[in-house]
This record gives structure tokens, sequence and C-alpha cells, in this order.
């Protein structure tokens, strides 16, 4: 190890807690923390960090922003839950609101990200059958290597990254992978009469903030088009004003046929998800084939409202774009010998560490955490940076410093 943590007592209690009666299925940085405020978290010792993993792109507004906590808590003193057997006063207004902000005829409400990626697979099957008329159990969708949907066993069907597969089957069928941002290779999978779908993060998150080729996005759009093959676009994580623009697919004017969202539709405050299409794709679900308890709760779409509408009325993509490139610039200047790559596209951001050690990007997240930021690895030695999107400029200067400062413990 190159850098040792400073743990206190205080802390040490509830870790103990989580290591011995919670399950081991994740491994966090050492911190625990009971508040949050804009770009800002802090621990229960006190100390105040900024946050650049913002939930994975759940809190893009901004840690406990005080209108979706007002609009929170006002419905929860009201209505939380009908289920779907009965109408709710806001399902509608949430519905025509969502699909006005986006462009679509539907939407569809569930909860998490991989229930809406779910969701989104289902429509796409239905549709092939339904319109496209492929034979019955026959549909293909492809998917890209190295992608993260989620880790329902469905989705791990098409995963590439053996710690979300070993073990883990038998798998689905149905789906063909295909290289990420490879044209020629979609071109030549979309050739199968029976393929209904293909399923694409506009920015791979999870594989370490992997920026497709310029005009990747519209000419794979193109393709399915000409093939009659859903575009399927997860802006999970991409979505939301994260990359400069309200939507990744905006960058070169691509509107998937399904859309999915999940994350900062509720600004982080509980789990809401959206699946968005047209008539012809989402009317071929019909009552009782799908749905889900929570989808749709009065609780969720008075918070959604609220989280979409605080991002256009306060500019959080123009400030993205803004603040990212700042980032980046700022980052480059440091002339770290340690970091062989930044990318990203507004606040979605990557560095690549370049270190003979194979935990020094962990190592390096534990100097930053001691340094009062907050940042996680992915894939051994790539760390994401992905503020919350009102960050401001001399608050990424700041935060720059305390990267630069930590980086000279490698």
């Amino acid at each position: 190890m190159l850098h040792a943590s400073k743990i206190t007592e205080r802390t040490q209690h509830f870790l103990d807690l989580e290591e011995q009666y919670g399950a081991h299925n994740y491994h966090p940085l050492p911190v625990v923390l009971n508040r949050g405020e804009g770009v800002f978290l802090w621990d229960v010792d006190g100390k105040r960090y900024y946050d650049f993993l913002s939930g994975y792109s759940a809190v893009n507004q901004g840690h406990c922003h005080p209108a979706i906590i007002r609009a929170l808590i006002e419905q929860a003193q009201k209505l939380t839950l009908t289920s779907r057997a009965f109408h709710s006063d806001l399902l509608g207004e949430y519905a025509a609101f969502i699909t006005d902000y986006f462009g679509y005829d539907k939407v569809l409400p569930m909860n998490t990200g991989v229930e809406a990626v779910e969701t989104a697979l289902k429509l796409c099957r239905r549709w092939g059958y339904m319109v496209k008329g492929i034979p019955e159990n026959q549909a293909k969708i492809i998917v890209c290597a190295n992608n993260f949907h989620g880790r329902t066993l469905n989705v791990v069907s098409f995963s590439t990254d053996p710690s979300s597969r070993t073990d883990f089957g038998p798998f689905m069928p149905g789906y063909e992978i295909i290289p990420y941002n490879n044209l020629p290779a979609l071109e030549k999978a979309l050739q199968d009469k029976n393929v209904a779908g293909f399923l694409v993060e506009p920015i791979q998150g999870e594989a370490g903030v992997m920026v497709p080729d310029e005009g990747y996005l519209s000419k794979a759009r193109q393709y399915c088009e000409d093939a009659n093959v859903l575009f399927i676009a997860d802006e999970i994580q991409t979505g939301l004003a994260r990359t400069g623009k309200m939507l990744c697919c905006d960058h070169e004017n691509v509107r998937p046929d399904i859309l999915i969202l999940g994350k900062a539709l509720s600004g982080g405050t509980l789990p809401v998800a959206a699946v968005l299409a047209d008539d012809e794709i989402m009317l071929t679900i019909k009552p009782g084939e799908h749905g889900s308890t929570y989808g749709g709760n009065p609780l969720a779409c008075k918070v959604a409202i609220t989280a979409l509408t605080v991002l256009k009325e306060e500019n959080m993509a123009e400030n993205a774009a803004a603040m990212g490139e700042l980032l980046r610039e700022e980052l480059a200047a440091l002339h770290s010998p340690y970091i062989s790559t930044i990318r990203g596209k507004g606040l979605l951001n990557a560095i690549v560490i370049q270190h003979e050690h194979p935990e020094a990007a962990w190592d390096l997240c534990l100097a930053l955490k001691d340094n009062g930021l907050l940042a996680k690895p992915t894939h051994g030695d790539k760390i994401r940076f992905a503020p919350p999107l009102l960050i401001t400029a001399a608050q990424v200067r700041e935060a720059v410093h305390i990267i630069g400062k930590s980086l000279e413990t490698l």
C-alpha cells in the first residue's frame, strides 16, 4: 500500500457494524457519511469533502437540493403510494410533464435504473414480434462489450465483466455482443433480420468514461433506422445534464426510439426511473403484462417533476459543459506523470492512473479522501471525477488543487 488512510474510532464503529451484519457485495472507501449539501458531504466526525462521484450521477442537482427536498416532504405528508391498482392525481401530471420535456408520446415509470433497462428490453422484444414481425422467440438485441446496464440476471447475461457473470449462470439468450464505438461491427450485426434493437450507453460510464468517436451515435442511429431496428439509449448515468446537454445523445442530435432514464430523476432522494417511447412501441404492452408496485408512485412523480424543473431553471447543463472543460484543463495543467489519460464530456470525466503499483488508483482515492475529496476507482486504474452540476469555477480549482496534492503521495 502506498497510502495508509487515517480512520477514527467513531468511523471504525460504523464500518465494523456493516462488516458484521451487511452482505459483502460492495467494497466502499472507508468513510462514513451523515450529511450532504450541494457539492459537499460530511462524515460522522464532521469532516467536509467534495463529492466527486455524485452517487454515480444520481445527485446531479446537488445533495439535498432545497426545492427537491421541499417537494419530497410536502408530498410525503399527503400521499406516497396507491399502487397502480388505482389512479393518483400526480401520475397523469407527471406523464404529461416528462413526455413533453423529452418529446415522446408515452412514459412507463419504474423505480431503479435496471428495472427501466429490463422494461426497455421487454418493450423492444414485444415490438420486434408485434410490429417488425420477427418469428416467435427469435428476437435478438445487440449490445456492446464492456457495457454496464445493471445487475439483474437478464442484464448480466450480456455483460462482459467476469465479476458480474461468474457463477451466476445459466444466462438468458437473445443477445449479440459487439465492440463499442465500432460501426462496421454494428453494420454487420444488423444484417440479421431477427435483430429488434441496439442497446447502447452514449458514454460507457462504468467502463471508465469511454467517450465514443464523434459521429458514432448519429451513424449508429441511422444504421438502426435503415435496418428497421430500435435504437435504445441507456442515459441513466449520462443523461439529465451530466455531459453538458440534457441528454448525451443531444450532442449529436440523436433521438432514441427508446430512452432509459434513472438516477438524477429524483435528485438522489429515492429510486425513480423512466422509459420513454412513442405509441407504436409503448402500446405493444397491454394491461397486466408489465408493471411495478411502486412504479409511478405519487411521491416519485412529485419529486421527479421538481428534479427535472431544477435542471432547466438552474441551467445545469450549461454549467456542466463549462465546468467540465475547466476541470479537464486544470487536470492537464497538473502535468502529473501518474495521469496517463484525461477524458470526459461535461462533468462526466475520468483519469487513468499510470503506476507500477496495481493498487495505485485505490491508494490515490484514500489520499484524496484524507485531503477532503471523495472519488472511487473503477476497473483498477481508472478514477471517475463527476461532481454535482452546480459546482463553481472556484470549487473546481480547489478540488483540482486537492487532486494535485494527493497525486504526490504516489
